[in-house]
């Protein structure tokens, strides 16, 4: 599957330094929708700039309770970027972004590691991360042997360091275009805290 975006991909997420953040992809969503499934708090959902973005949130930009999040569409896929959050990845959130399409969500963070989720119509088909070697779990843990293979995400394995980038891209022909610039306003807010597990 390729993409115009393709090329591009997430080429600024194996240069660039993000010590942790969360990536959640949905296909044929709003900004504000996805925003909304993913349980913003409405009054914080605006559009903004890079500027913006700090002047309003300041520290809190990284906190992982209630993180901020960052939209925007690139081709068929609609992005939302947590920098400090993992709400993107919990499964609770992925099932409620994916009903009635599919969603992608990536988590990292510095230990290294990559957690990969897929769903299809709030069932999440596969997941796995690569703390250690990739065991793939889910409903169709097979699904995407194809892509993973080639890149040296096989079950048993260790994986290489950025393979799940290349998977993203390469499976979805997924990108993103980066949301800082400051002439650059995208649909922003705060995610309300998870429930507290039982």
């Amino acid at each position: 599957m390729t993409s115009a975006h393709a090329g591009r991909g997430l080429e600024m997420f194996r240069v660039g330094d993000f010590p942790i953040y969360t990536l959640t992809f949905v296909r044929g969503l709003s900004p504000a929708e996805l925003l909304t499934r993913m349980g913003v708090d409405q009054g914080t959902l605006a559009l903004r700039d890079g500027m913006d973005l700090s002047d309003d949130f300041g520290d809190d930009l990284l906190d992982d309770e209630e993180p901020v999040v960052t939209t925007g569409i690139d081709g068929s896929w609609t992005w939302a970027w947590e920098q400090g959050g993992v709400h993107g990845i919990e499964e609770q959130i992925l099932s409620a972004v994916s009903v009635g399409t599919e969603a992608v969500a990536l988590h990292y963070n510095e230990k290294p590691m990559y957690w990969f989720k897929y769903a299809v119509d709030g069932d999440v088909i596969v997941d796995f991360h690569t703390l250690g070697e990739i065991e793939p779990t889910g409903q169709d843990p097979t699904r995407l042997d194809e892509h993973m293979r080639p890149l040296g995400l096989v079950p048993g394995e260790w994986p290489p360091l950025h393979g799940v980038l290349s998977l993203v891209e390469n499976a979805f022909g997924i990108g993103l275009t980066h949301p800082g610039e400051v002439d650059d306003p995208r649909m922003s807010g705060r995610l309300s805290p998870l429930p507290r597990q039982p």
